[in-house]
């Protein structure tokens, strides 16, 4: 098995996912949100930082799995995703895990068939691949569609055996 912690960085709630990966299919392990509320854009990076290595020390994953940045309208929230995700980056690889990137809309396809699909619809598959009861979150949802995403593109199964890690 393979843990994968996927990430979906925003300057004020970074979502992630940890997913078990092996040849039986794909198991949920945990998920949830880092909320740095709206203080000064420095001290929520660093929050961002030391959350994303508490749950790299943690969870320990083998990989993990971001989403690439995407052009927004506004440059300045653009800049803002950036130095997010830039954040969490530094904060995932304290532990020497490698890191891989995806685009939205390749996650996207990947995980609900069609790269233009909306958040509900990627949450509502998540749920179904892994077997996920009550309520998620659609930060923690996507943080998720990247770990699967990652782990369907190293040749992982996405369907079958899905559901949670013991």
């Amino acid at each position: 098995m393979l843990r994968i912690l996927g990430l979906d960085p925003g300057s004020r709630v970074t979502g992630y996912g940890v997913v078990d990966a092996g040849q039986s299919g794909v198991r949920y392990v945990a998920s949830g949100c880092i909320r740095v509320g709206s203080g000064e854009l420095a001290g929520r990076l660093l929050e961002i930082h030391r959350h994303v290595c508490e749950l790299v020390d943690t969870y320990a994953p083998g990989e993990v799995a971001i989403e690439r940045v995407f052009m927004h309208r506004n440059p300045d929230s653009a800049l803002k995703l950036g130095q997010a995700r830039g954040a969490a980056l530094c904060g995932a690889c304290h532990s020497g895990a490698k890191v891989f990137e995806y685009a939205p809309r390749a996650i996207k396809q990947t995980i609900t068939g069609t790269g233009a699909a909306e958040k509900k619809q990627v949450q509502h598959m998540i749920k179904a691949l892994l077997a996920v009861e009550g309520r998620i979150g659609t930060d923690a949802a996507d943080a998720l569609a990247i770990a699967l995403c990652h782990a369907h593109h190293r040749g992982g199964r996405l369907n079958g055996r899905a559901g949670r890690a013991r």
